[in-house]
């Protein structure tokens, strides 16, 4: 059995040659190549069960004609010799070896480094209690120990060679909050085993010091703590010929504060620092020009920054940056050191009058890559233009335009010129319309909508046409066609056409606040709106004006006499969903190949779309449906907008293309835009980061982006606002975007995705689909790939979809759903094989008794050979929700608000609806009804028997002679026992009532198993004759470390006994958290000692049949699954885990799943490989 993937913290960073980077995760060395692209090369399993936590090169200038690099690998208290090829003929490739055994030492290894000059491969290694060792790599033998007079416990050491052990000297972070320089050396090389007294000691931190750092260049060196602070010291001299300790008196030249939490990682480049911290920040400091932070790197979810390497780019200002964090993600960064960063930086444009600006809008070509000008509304009812570094005026409006007005822009395409141009549109208080272009404002012309004041107004681009919507008093919005054309003189002429106006329906805020228009047929247009009211609208119209009558029309137009023939005429809306983003309202809809995104101020992205618009489907029957909720980040709840990533887009998908997951849409890959507190921030759901942060004062105020009307985020953008009577942006006009924003500027490189940042609590595997290759690729590799489609849940209370491909260990991010409030302790799914698709019905549950059912659709994806996830929200339960709407609260006890579900168990599926049990910490025993069609989750009854936290709920179906069926339910507790339900009758009677409440049953039987809390059970059933009935045998694991059998005979549906009962104590040496079975029999068993075990049951006998032993503790979940075909096992891979050289397990045909704490581990049996426990 080898391990096939693993997901762990990012302990070790190494930037080499600035052609590779090593990193270390977990017991596995990966390499990857930096040029001309960051790239995966290799894995090797090197350290066993121990942890990587520093990778040294054995020269950085290798001569390269020897076609491979030496580097010592060590952590934990082993250390190993590691070599990279090069193939030079093929230099894509890479290729790991382990070069020689493993050398375990008696202490922590803190840092290693070679001796240059010495022919023998040599290691200085600096252990935890304040020790060097001279060690002989090839045999791993200590040469020479010496230890300092000060024999305290070192939290990080840094080693300075030279030439020889008597060059060598340590700098070492005690526990005391010092410093610590001293000379391992000496003066004699053979007085093993004396100490040496310390030379220099620097004081000034109040924590522990996590990391340490040297510039030989210009003496300085850098201290991270657990204080939240970095310290540079001038400290002069360290190392080189003799063995030099620095100055007598070093100084203290900065304290650098920024970070929230501990600092984990520093390291010192020529003028600059850079660290690293649990706040999951890489912060950059400019330690010459004041101690400032001039560029902040994020990239990595929560659980902070684990490891960092600092090195050097291909250009001369450029440094490679490389972190990597404890949600198992490596990101890479290139980093222009003498340029101040852009984060924080914001120019005014000195904006002169006349009056204060009020709205801002920026005006131009979008395919561009700078803007150039931008439009401002005054509180004096003038235009403004800022272009080419001046502002002129454009237009004055009259006095009915003061105090109050509203603006938009937009760019349109004229035919007959072949160019564009700026409209501008401003609508004020009384409900007149200004429309005129930038190029020629006098030209303009005057539209009159509703008496009274305008709140808002949109400029709206249809697949051939441009429309104007106002939205007006008492709800109506009036909306005009508007063709822009060029006389012969090449004067511009606006054509306008009025169109009848939606009528919004009665509410308190009662004015549209976003608007898009979508064309499914060749005489009818959809309109998809959203008011202030937070409700969403559908109207529909069909096409039927005349756009040649342009002068009759403009007539009409200047008596007003259209508008008021088109009042009787008014739309209503099809569809409505009322108040969905609550009472604040819709801030944007957004349409992108069938699917609409809006936005709200309730922190939230509603997905959905409409019904009967699609191929087969009813057009008579248009109404809005909602597919899922997607939350943005903690304390964003001022959403703005949505964007989809362009890098998501594959360059060969065409308009004839089809955008659909099965039978399904698709959902494109967006980034959400809106205000976090007082900034404006570009966030992406899936890996949990901000590609844009803009100081800006919070969402109070009128801003515009670029580029923003294309709807596509590229990485990089410009923001322009309005702050205390200035007009601020964040890029100065002119500028290039990609500045910041391309080639790993901003958001970076992710060379490996991160999953959960915090511990993982549950896991679910849903089933695999094949990789569909073209046929160049089928060409070359005859074997089927497969990838195992992975659910986890954790504390950071998100679910992640995962795609593991098992034969080259990637994993890929497929969705992040973040519909629960709080963490998520357990998860199952109901899976239906759809052809080459996946698809399953997810019901999570988590704190604070919520529960969550997704609809997931997982196929191959052809257009961007990747596996593709959709999501599609079903239904949502609360407890707390459910006792608001009970009738006679106040005489009921009302929930617990920490009560959380701690496992969820699948009992029929029928008709379309599904019965759950789940059990709570509450101590109650819940069942629950789903109804996918309504939407609708049900508590049916709930059970108080146990009285204390029930830990875990499992079923089996039985079936008599006769050929009746029927369901047992177990339940475990704190208190050891295990409680056996007959649930026939009750879900009979839940099926018939799907809505409403019944009486909960009693059990049947109850099992005393253990001395304390049952974590898991795994059950299956065993027929016998028709007489005798059924054995059903019933396994269990609790926290005394015993795995328990016991078997219960079920001769009829009226009897039901214990029969006997076995125990293996000490199965484990710690709580037994996971068991799962395999196959009737044979059971798998995780711990958090470390060891994940396989027992065979037969009769009265338990047998422990193999054990794995896992580099990683705190086991909290396990799943496990029978290979669906022996053509799976492609490729050979390098054997990672065993039990020591002596016993190396077979575990069957099997793979299995399991999850330690906020790591992920991967295993995978080759069935032909038949080794035998000796």
């Amino acid at each position: 059995m080898e391990t096939a993937a693993l997901v762990a913290p990012i302990t070790a960073l190494e930037l080499f040659q600035d052609r590779f980077l090593l990193a270390g995760e977990g017991p596995v060395l990966s390499v990857y190549r930096l040029q001309p692209r960051p790239k995966v090369g290799s894995s090797l399993g090197v350290l066993h069960h121990y942890r990587i936590h520093g990778i040294r090169p054995k020269r950085e200038t290798q001569p390269a004609e020897l076609g491979f690099y030496d580097f010592a690998v060590f952590g934990g208290k082993a250390v190993r010799l590691v070599r990279l090829h090069l193939d030079f003929q093929d230099v894509e490739t890479l290729h790991l070896e382990v070069v020689g055994s493993l050398l375990e030492l008696q202490d922590w290894a803190l840092d290693v480094r070679w001796l240059p000059a010495d022919r023998q491969s040599l290691l200085c290694v600096a252990v935890a209690h304040n020790a060097v060792l001279l060690l002989d790599s090839t045999t791993g033998n200590a040469l020479v120990q010496c230890s300092c007079l000060e024999g305290c416990l070192l939290y990080s050491a840094l080693l300075l060679v030279h030439e020889s052990w008597r060059d060598t000297v340590l700098v070492g972070g005690t526990v005391f909050q010092q410093l610590v320089i001293w000379k391992p050396g000496g003066d004699d090389m053979a007085g093993c085993g004396h100490k040496a007294p310390v030379e220099r000691r620097l004081l000034g931190h109040s924590g522990v010091i996590f990391s340490i750092s040297y510039l030989q260049e210009k003496g300085y060196l850098a201290s991270a703590s657990d204080d939240r602070s970095i310290r540079v010291w001038d400290v002069g001299a360290l190392g080189g010929p003799g063995g030099k300790c620095g100055d007598l008196n070093p100084i203290c030249l900065r304290v650098l504060y920024g970070h929230q939490a501990r600092v984990f990682s520093v390291r010192l480049s020529a003028g600059y620092a850079y660290s690293a911290g649990e706040d999951g920040a890489c912060l950059v400091w400019d330690v010459v020009g004041g101690g400032k932070v001039i560029r902040t790197l994020k990239g990595h979810r929560a659980g902070g920054v684990r490891s960092l390497a600092v090195g050097r780019g291909t250009g001369g200002d450029e440094t490679w940056v490389a972190t990597g964090g404890a949600d198992g993600g490596v990101r890479l960064w290139k980093v222009e050191e003498e340029k101040e960063g852009l984060e924080g930086r914001v120019t005014d444009l000195k904006f002169p009058g006349p009056g204060l600006p009020k709205v801002v809008s920026i005006a131009g070509e979008e395919q561009n890559m700078c803007w150039s000008q931008c439009l401002v509304c005054t509180d004096r009812g003038a235009v403004c233009q800022y272009r080419d570094g001046r502002w002129t005026t454009l237009w004055e409006g009259p006095s009915e335009f003061y105090s109050y007005c509203v603006m938009e822009t937009v760019t349109t395409f004229v035919t007959n010129i072949g160019s564009t141009v700026t409209l501008c549109a401003v609508a004020n208080i009384s409900g007149s319309i200004q429309v005129f272009s930038t190029s020629d404002p006098l030209a303009g012309m005057r539209l009159t909508g509703r008496p009274g004041k305008i709140h808002s107004i949109f400029w709206k681009k249809g697949k051939d046409q441009l429309y104007l919507l106002a939205s007006g008093a008492e709800g109506f919005v009036c909306r005009w066609y508007v063709e822009v054309k060029t006389k012969e003189n090449s004067v511009l002429v606006l054509n306008v056409v009025p169109l009848p106006p939606f009528l919004l329906p009665l509410c308190s805020k009662r004015w549209l606040t976003a608007a898009i228009c979508f064309q499914h047929s060749s005489n009818k247009v959809l309109w998809v709106c959203g008011d202030r009211r937070g409700s969403l609208l559908l109207f529909e119209e069909n096409i039927e004006f005349n756009r040649s009558d342009d002068e009759e029309v403009n007539e009409g137009l200047q008596m007003g006499r259209k508008n008021r023939i088109m009042e009787d005429s008014t739309l209503q809306p099809l569809s409505c969903l009322f108040g969905v983003h609550g009472k604040h309202g819709v801030t944007s809809v957004f349409e992108y190949r069938g699917l609409f995104y809006s936005t709200g101020k309730d922190g939230c992205v509603r997905v959905f779309r409409v019904s009967g618009i699609q191929p087969g489907e009813n057009e008579s029957d248009l109404n809005l449906e909602v597919l899922r909720v997607q939350r943005a980040c903690r304390g964003m709840e001022w959403l703005e907008r949505v964007f989809i990533l362009e890098s998501e887009i594959p360059e060969n998908l065409g308009e004839d293309c089809k955008n659909v997951i099965g039978s399904e849409l698709r959902e494109a890959r967006f980034v959400i835009a809106g205000f976090h507190a007082v900034h404006f921030v570009i966030w992406d759901p899936v890996r949990q980061e901000r590609l844009m942060v803009v100081p800006c004062g919070g969402g109070h105020r009128s801003w515009s982006l670029w580029p923003s009307h294309t709807g596509v985020w590229a990485g990089c953008g410009a923001l322009v606002f309005i702050k205390q009577g200035a007009v601020l942006t964040s890029q100065h006009p002119g500028e290039m975007l990609g500045s910041a924003g391309k080639d790993g500027g901003t958001g970076g490189w992710s060379l490996r995705e991160g999953i959960h940042g915090r511990g993982i609590w549950c896991v679910s595997r849903l089933g695999r689909i094949e990789e569909i290759r073209n046929d160049s690729q089928t060409s070359k590799i005859n074997t089927k790939m497969y990838w195992e489609i992975v659910v986890t849940g954790g504390e950071d209370t998100s679910l992640a979809v995962l795609a593991i491909n098992p034969v080259s260990g990637v994993n890929k991010v497929l969705s992040v759903i973040t519909d629960h409030i709080s963490g998520v302790r357990t998860v199952t799914a109901v899976t239906q094989p759809r052809g080459n698709a996946l698809s399953a019905l997810l019901l999570s549950a988590g704190g604070r008794a919520q529960i969550q059912c997704n609809r997931l659709l997982v196929v191959w994806d052809r257009q961007r050979l990747t596996p593709s996830c959709q999501v599609v929200q079903v239904a949502s339960h609360r407890l707390d929700l459910q006792w608001e709407k009970k009738r006679n609260r106040h005489k009921t006890v009302k929930m617990d608000p920490e009560s959380r579900y701690m496992s969820i168990e699948v009992l029929e599926e029928k008709m379309g609806c599904i019965l759950a049990a789940v059990s709570s910490s509450d101590g109650a025993l819940r069942l629950f009804s789903l109804n996918e069609a309504k939407g609708q989750i049900d508590m049916l009854w709930e059970t108080f028997y146990h009285q204390r936290c029930v830990l875990c709920v499992a079923s089996c179906s039985l079936q008599d002679g006769k050929g009746n069926r029927f369901k047992l339910l177990f339940s475990t507790a704190t208190d050891g026992r295990i409680a056996v339900w007959h649930l026939t009758e009750s879900l009979l009677i839940s099926a018939d009532n799907s809505s409403g409440a019944t009486a909960p049953p009693v059990p049947c039987l109850v099992i005393p198993a253990h001395q304390s809390g049952v974590n898991s059970l795994a059950v299956w059933v065993e027929k016998m004759g028709q007489e005798d009935g059924c054995l059903v045998t019933v396994a269990s694991g609790g926290d005394d470390g015993q795995l328990t059998v016991s078997t219960v005979r079920f001769p009829n549906q009226l009897q039901l006994h214990l029969l006997s009962q076995h125990s293996f104590p000490f199965a484990h040496a710690a709580s037994l958290t996971a068991l799962k079975l395999l196959s009737p029999g044979l059971l798998v068993s995780t711990s958090s000692d470390q060891r994940v075990c396989l027992w065979r049951v037969s009769g009265t006998d338990i047998s422990h049949s193999g054990a794995l032993c896992s580099h990683v503790a705190d086991a909290a979940a396990l799943a496990v699954w029978e290979e669906e075909g022996e053509e799976k096992i492609g490729f050979e891979t390098k054997q990672v885990n065993t039990v020591g050289k002596e016993m190396m397990i077979c575990f069957q045909h099997f793979l299995c799943i399991s999850i330690f704490c906020n790591k992920l581990f991967f295993f995978m049996n080759k069935k032909n490989k038949g080794y035998e426990r000796k």
